[in-house]
């Protein structure tokens, strides 16, 4: 049996979502190996790594300004951690093993527990030997609802990945220290996934108003993304609100680890389906299903913003630049840069899985790449000196992007630096901790993406 790219890729197979209420909810985060129909039906199920039995994990919601608590019980092979993605959270609570906590062992458990400050979209998911855990499948929504949400028919939750397949057993693909994805554009799969099935479809009305919670959980892939018998708006990045809504024209890029928030109208007519799409350079398809069974009898006019978070208002014009150069990878290998203490070539580099670095070092530092005292105001400038994007991701903090006329963008907690490009953002120093700064193309991060900043 072929499972190539293409063929997943054009099969019209259509496989149910599980829904969010079979998902059981307690107190405990079980991170547990199971299997799930992740190919197109005729294919074998594939074995994953889950927190609950399936992927995505536990739909975790909580109003704004509620309290998570979660037991992770560690029940896999591997010691393991969660990192709850883009909540300004206690350093404490953060789950990146080796800077906030030890890693969880087989058999062990750790208690999480934290509040919830900022309404929106986020996520949370494996951050010990990221590049395999979170491509076996573990990663979940996290959910914090909005005190007024917005007037819509139906809130849907999107977690987009890709996963790397064997075309007989449709086994995860064992190859995590694949030296060509270390080095290229990182760990690539030949299926993409939405909610954990390959081709889902849902049934809408045609004139229904949607939320779309997207989330790309992927290790590497950039997705670009279009809308075909829809019309929306980005109202949200991130999980923060824009001040104003952004119409979708055309298509628009979502990184790894990002989350757009679209409201969404459904214009194709009933007997139809409308989509939302990945448009690549061999032409689009369709990633999630919407089939038209009945026509609303509501039709809304405009859309509002959501209601904003309470995020600090600053000024940058004089705050510190601190530089960071992006390095290596193919086409640019590394001339040298420091692992620990030593100094390296680029080939003593390879031999050791190292193909990138920060600022000359190809592994966390020692000392922080960025001191800065609690509510301090600080520029990040990113120098992308390699041949290929990079999803720079920053721990306990969100920012603004700083557009090329100065003024500010939209608050971010991932900025996507393209190759040859120059970013900057400004943050407001205010979490105290030591909070990790690193690429989000994971397998970037494995083999030398990794740097950290502290607050005191």
């Amino acid at each position: 049996m072929i499972l190539s790219r293409r063929r997943f890729l054009q099969t019209s197979t259509a496989l149910a979502l599980l829904p969010r209420a079979a998902h059981a909810v307690s107190s405990d985060l079980i991170a547990q190996e199971a299997m799930q129909q992740i190919a197109p039906s005729g294919y074998p199920a594939t074995p994953v790594w889950t927190y609950g039995g399936s992927v995505p994990g536990v739909d975790i919601r909580v109003p704004q300004g509620g309290r998570v608590r979660r037991k992770l019980i560690n029940n896999l092979s591997q010691p393991t951690a969660v990192h709850w993605h883009g909540i300004r959270i206690d350093n404490a609570m953060d789950g990146v093993p080796g800077l906030t906590q030890d890693a969880v062992e087989t058999g062990q458990s750790f208690d999480y527990d934290f509040v919830a400050p900022d309404a929106g979209t986020y996520w949370y998911h494996s951050h010990n030997r990221s590049m395999e855990q979170v491509a076996r499948g573990l990663y979940g929504p996290l959910i914090v609802e909005d005190s007024s949400p917005p007037d819509v028919d139906k809130d849907m939750t999107l977690m987009l990945d890709d996963w790397r397949l064997d075309p007989e057993t449709a086994h995860v693909v064992d190859d995590f220290d694949n030296g060509h994805d270390l080095s290229h554009a990182g760990r690539l799969g030949n299926l993409v996934s939405v909610n954990g099935s390959f081709d889902p479809a849902y049934n809408v009305g045609s004139g229904e108003r949607l939320r779309l919670r997207l989330i790309n959980a992927s290790n590497a892939r950039i997705f670009d993304l279009a809308l075909d018998g829809l019309t929306g708006w980005i109202v949200a990045l991130d999980g923060m609100p824009l001040t104003t809504p952004l119409p979708v024209e055309g298509d628009f890029p979502l990184a790894p680890a990002q989350r757009a928030d679209l409201i969404v109208d459904v214009t194709a007519p009933s007997g139809d389906v409308a989509s939302l799409a990945s448009i690549e350079r061999d032409g689009g398809y369709g990633l999630v299903r919407f089939t038209v069974t009945e026509e609303s009898t509501q039709r809304r006019q405009g859309v509002e913003a959501l209601p904003a978070n309470n995020m600090p208002e600053f000024q940058y014009d004089e705050a510190p630049l601190h530089r960071m150069s992006l390095q290596g990878g193919a086409m640019r290998w590394l001339e040298g840069a420091k692992l620990g203490d030593q100094d390296l070539t680029g080939r003593e580099l390879a031999q050791l899985g190292r193909f990138w670095a920060l600022n000359g070092y190809a592994e966390r530092p020692k000392d922080p790449f960025l001191d800065a005292r609690q509510g301090q105001v600080h520029r990040i400038e990113f120098l992308n000196e390699t041949a290929f994007p990079h999803a720079m991701h920053l721990h306990g903090h969100h920012f603004r992007i700083i557009l090329p006329d100065g003024s500010l963008g939209p608050w971010r907690d991932t900025v996507l630096v393209d190759r040859g490009q120059t970013r900057q953002i400004a943050l407001v120093a205010d979490n105290p901790g030591d909070w990790l700064l690193h690429c989000h193309m994971l397998g970037h991060a494995a083999s030398g993406m990794m740097s950290w900043f502290r607050v005191s």
